[in-house]
């Protein structure tokens, strides 16, 4: 971790109001240190906490996104209904997901067009719409 990734990572964290433990900023420093966006499985992540020598369980790992995602600092986007990806870019935005690398990335927004959605059952709203398109190579 340098002083500047540190700094990103405690603001991330004092920001949605969670105290920065050990655990969680080595966690935010891989996540937002760099100030780039990006999308993480729990399993990734813990591969990227473990070759950064730290000493974090899995199970914190997924505890931790979990947090994160309550307090509003990561989206969850379910692909396949058994995998979870966690964007650490919290607008609105529809994804690529690559099916032979499982990767998901970010796709243009501006060039997504949805002109109506189907009403929403009496007593429902509509609280947001996940656009995932799914890529295969040719």
């Amino acid at each position: 971790m340098t002083a500047i990734s540190t700094e990103r990572g405690t603001k991330w964290l004092s920001g949605a109001g969670l105290r920065p433990t050990r655990q969680r900023l080595s966690l935010a420093d891989l996540l937002v240190g760099d100030g780039q966006d990006r999308h993480v499985t729990a399993e990734s992540l813990y591969a990227s906490v473990q070759n950064a020598g730290e000493k974090v369980s899995l199970a914190t790992v997924y505890n931790t996104l979990r947090a994160f995602c309550e307090a509003g600092l990561l989206r969850e986007i379910m692909v396949d209904g058994a995998k979870s990806y966690f964007d650490t870019n919290m607008s609105d935005h529809p994804h690529f997901f690559w099916e032979d690398s499982q990767e998901l990335m970010d796709a243009p927004n501006d060039q997504l067009e949805i002109c109506r959605l189907p009403q929403a059952p009496k007593g429902a709203e509509v609280s947001k719409v996940d656009v995932v398109i799914r890529l295969r190579r040719i």
